[in-house]
């Protein structure tokens, strides 16, 4: 299973987003894993498309650490998102009212996968990110 230093570098990455009632979103970037303090800066950027078709560039940013075996997510501010084991990669987060859970999986290493599923009053979608390694990566 992979530790946290075996996620730096940079990554391809696509995504779906299902919606319950049918509507699929789809998002292509990259993400990259940076060495910054004690653990990796993680940047996402790419193209999101909607259900309508019509699309725009989206950025999202995360500090994943190591943290007691685990592995330690906090959004860009530092607040706490999720922790997740890498030998038992699941977790959860409660956004009042909305409830995210995810689960990770390393089995096909150095590709993998994250997908989240959310709930709410007016959420209702599963997510799911496809990273690969960017060619020249080890």
């Amino acid at each position: 299973m992979p530790q946290l230093s075996d996620f730096e570098g940079n990554w391809v990455l696509t995504r779906q987003i299902l919606h319950s009632d049918g509507n699929k979103a789809r998002f292509e970037g990259h993400a990259c894993f940076a060495l910054e303090g004690v653990g990796l800066h993680y940047r996402e950027s790419g193209e999101l498309v909607m259900p309508g078709g019509q699309s725009f560039h989206a950025e999202r940013s995360y500090f994943w650490r190591a943290e007691g075996g685990q592995i330690a997510v906090a959004f860009e501010d530092g607040r706490p998102f999720h922790s997740f084991d890498p030998l038992s990669p699941a977790a959860s987060h409660w956004c009042d009212p909305d409830d995210y859970r995810v689960s990770y999986d390393f089995d096909a290493w150095p590709k993998w996968r994250a997908i989240w599923r959310v709930q709410g009053p007016r959420k209702d979608y599963e997510m799911i990110s496809d990273y690969v390694r960017s060619a020249g990566q080890p």
